[in-house]
Formats: C-alpha cells, structure tokens, sequence
C-alpha cells in the first residue's frame, strides 16, 4: 500500500480543481498585483500558469492520458513550487502559506502514511527557509513551529478519518457479500467467484446442496430450528473447503453451493465428508437433516460459468428425483450438442 494510490477519481478531481483554480490566484498576485515586474520574474510566473492550466485541464477532462506516477509525485512537486516561489517573494505571511494545505491535504487522503511524512518534512522546511529570512530568528521560528504543529495536526486528523472511512467501508463490503445469517457467501459474491474461478481455466468442482424437506423442518420445529440447520449446514461445507480460494456460498433459501479446486473423486469424497460431519452435529431439535447434492466439474462437464451452474443444477436434480439424499454427478455434454455448438 506504500505507492498505491487510493479514490484514484478523487485524486483526479482534487488535482484538476486544485491547479485551475491556483491559474487565476497566481497570475494576480505574481504579476498583477506586485508593483515591479522584472522580466524574468513575468516569464516565470507565466511559465508556471500555462503548466498549471495544461495540467488542470488534463487531469480534469483526460486524466487517463497523465502516467500514474504524475497522481503519486504531484504533491512534492507542488510542495517545491509554493516553496520555490515563497522564497523568491520573499513571501512568510500566512496566506502564501495556507497553499502548503493542499499537497498535506492530497496526501493524507490519498497517499500512505510515509509520503504524508515526507511532504510534511518538505513543508516545515520549504517554510523555514522564508520564514528565518523575512521574519528574523525569533518571529520566524515561533511563525514556523506554528505552521509546522498545525499542518501535521491537519495531517492526522485527515489520516485518522481516512482511515476509519476504509475500515467501515470494508465492513460494509463484507456485509453485502455474506450471507447474514450463515456467515458463508451470498450469492451475488459466489456469481463472481464463479466467473473468476471460470476465467482462470483450472480444474474445478461445483456441488449444489438442498436440504431435503426444509420445509417440513420449519412448520414442525418452527424457523428458529430452520435457521439453526442452515447454519450447521453451512458450517460442515465450510470444513470441505480446504484450499482459501474455495467458496461456499448461500444461493437462497435451503440452497448453497461449494465451489472447489477438486477432481471427481475429490468432489465425491468431500460431499461424504459434509454428510458425516452433519450427521455428528448435535443440538438440533430436527435432527441432522438430509441432503441432495449435484457435483459437475469443470472442463469435463461445462466449458463456462453458466454451463458448469447449469450442469450441477441438474445433477442435483436428479438426485432429488432418485429419492433425495443422494449425490449425483453430472453427465458429459452430448457429442451432438458439442458439434452443434461448434458449428
């Protein structure tokens, strides 16, 4: 995380609106406003708007087009600029130095922690290299602390809720992608897994899973008793995926699925092992209840996402219809669907 940039939009926003309007600021109190007007100074300042507002424009309209690295060292370049111009003014009074808000500003909120360190650095000493020469030992050094404390104190606070806007937002994320009351994935979670796992183009197993006559369980033992079976079933799914890119997901209601790097025999042997670890779960007022399982596998029975879904759907179908707690594997594609999909 120490070079990444995060809210890369808002990066760029912060960037564009930043230097378009330092443009119009610069060029009255640079050129306008002063009262002598030395030609190299003119050339300066004017050199300097034009990239500022070239610069503006493109991080406004085309920020795609600027190299990554720019987002990363603009905030020292700025830093050096208002430092660089504070000097040549002969400039310590604190409007020239509110400028040095923006780089802590951008860089406690989109950079690490060191580059927040490293510009804060620059700025106290970017200050004090005017501050001592116009306002002389005493008013300098207290003019410069003080600019120093409350840059950094900004710079924390700044940081500090950075950082506790990026721990609820992962809160946040994880709770749309679980399922609430099983803990496991939900399904618009398990869909991309799914697609990804897919895209990776490794051997995989798929297995559906229904409980048999959920229903029943609940208008017998009510939904308290319903609820406490999804998660001990969830619980044992859990204890088959081995590998930490293996999913196990709640589709909806009674249905969950199991997404695993396994052959046949692998995919066999861990529904056994889920239907044994039920079966040793104690507490249940229902019971350890039954389970259907569909397996389908890919490449040898889908050649995508959709069709591995499809595939152990339907062998979790039949399963269902030879009579309910059983495992099903699924059928390879027909030669003539395979010719016609082809053709």
């Amino acid at each position: 995380m120490r070079y990444q940039l995060r809210d890369e939009d808002g990066a760029y926003r912060s960037v564009a609106y930043l230097m378009l309007a330092a443009v119009p600021v610069v060029f009255v109190t640079g050129i306008v406003l002063p009262d002598e007007h030395p030609i190299g100074w003119v050339v300066a300042i004017s050199l300097t708007v034009a990239v500022m507002a070239a610069g503006g424009a493109l991080a406004r309209w085309r920020p795609r087009r600027l190299p990554r690295t720019f987002w990363l060292v603009v905030p020292f370049v700025a830093v050096t600029l208002i430092a660089g111009l504070n000097v040549a003014s002969h400039d310590a009074s604190a409007g020239s130095q509110l400028f040095y808000l923006w780089p802590v500003i951008y860089t406690a909120n989109f950079l690490s922690h060191r580059n927040t360190a490293v510009v804060l650095v620059m700025v106290s000493g970017g200050h004090a290299a005017v501050a001592f020469a116009a306002l002389g030992l005493a008013r300098g050094l207290m003019d410069w602390i003080s600019l120093t404390v409350a840059l950094t104190l900004t710079a924390v606070v700044i940081a500090s809720l950075r950082n506790r806007n990026e721990r609820l937002r992962a809160v946040l994320s994880s709770q749309a992608l679980a399922d609430p009351l099983t803990g496991v994935a939900n399904r618009r979670s398990f869909d991309s897994s799914l697609v990804r796992a897919v895209a990776r183009d490794e051997p995989l197993a798929l297995m559906t899973v229904d409980i048999d006559h959920f229903k029943s369980i609940n208008d017998t033992w009510g939904h308290g008793v319903g609820d406490q079976a999804l998660q001990a079933v969830a619980s044992c799914l859990r204890t088959v995926a081995a590998r930490a890119d293996d999913v196990v997901a709640r589709l909806g209601g009674d249905e969950f699925a199991v997404l695993m790097h396994a052959d046949r025999m692998g995919a066999r042997r861990a529904a056994d092992e889920v239907r044994s670890a039920l079966a040793a779960v104690d507490g249940l007022a229902c019971g350890a209840p039954g389970l259907s399982i569909g397996i389908a596998l890919f490449p040898d029975h889908a050649g995508t996402a959709e069709e591995l879904r499809a595939a152990s759907d339907a062998a979790l179908y039949e399963a269902k219809e030879a009579g309910r707690g059983r495992t099903a594997m699924a059928h390879p594609p027909s030669p003539r669907r395979t010719i016609s999909a082809a053709g």
